[in-house]
């Protein structure tokens, strides 16, 4: 198996109103309608023809303010430690981010978003559109996390995951 080093380079930041960990929504759903701007940089405006049409989108990040790595980790949204690939945590071996968010509008290399959950200064590392045709699964299930309706989890991070 090989220990190769793969490098990204951001396309972009992303700006949000959430400069701390602590506080900020752990989910976009959680996120009480959170605006931000994503910023592309000029370079790659090109790639953002069409992208207005989608109502959703998915932003890959680079989860640049996590903290350090541990392989197991007790999640916001339980009280029992998780292998962190069966979590969302942000502190992983690959820092990289993964939200959707709802497009508002695009104005050049700019776009306005809503459900943000990301920090601010976040470099963007790519975007995709959201395809429900694609990318829901009727038969999905939630794994050791079951249906949180009625359960008091957490909807706020606290620093337990970042520097």
């Amino acid at each position: 198996m090989s220990q190769e080093t793969i490098t990204y380079r951001p396309i972009g930041i992303i700006h949000s109103p959430f400069k701390e960990a602590k506080g900020s929504p752990i989910q976009g759903v959680f996120s009480r309608g959170a605006e931000g701007v994503v910023e592309v940089f000029e370079q790659f405006a090109d790639g953002l023809c069409d992208l207005e049409l989608f109502s959703h989108i998915y932003l890959l990040y680079d989860l640049h303010r996590a903290g350090r790595l541990s392989l197991t980790v007790v999640p916001f949204v339980d009280d029992q430690p998780h292998g962190v690939f069966a979590t969302r945590a942000p502190s992983r071996p690959n820092g990289i981010g993964l939200s959707i968010v709802r497009v508002l509008a695009r104005d050049g290399c700019q776009i306005r978003v809503v459900e943000l959950d990301v920090l601010d200064g976040t470099p963007l590392l790519d975007i995709k559109p959201y395809v429900p045709y694609f990318d829901h699964r009727q038969s999905a299930n939630s794994g050791w996390m079951k249906d949180p309706a009625g359960k008091q989890i957490a909807r706020e991070a606290d620093e337990r995951f970042h520097q």
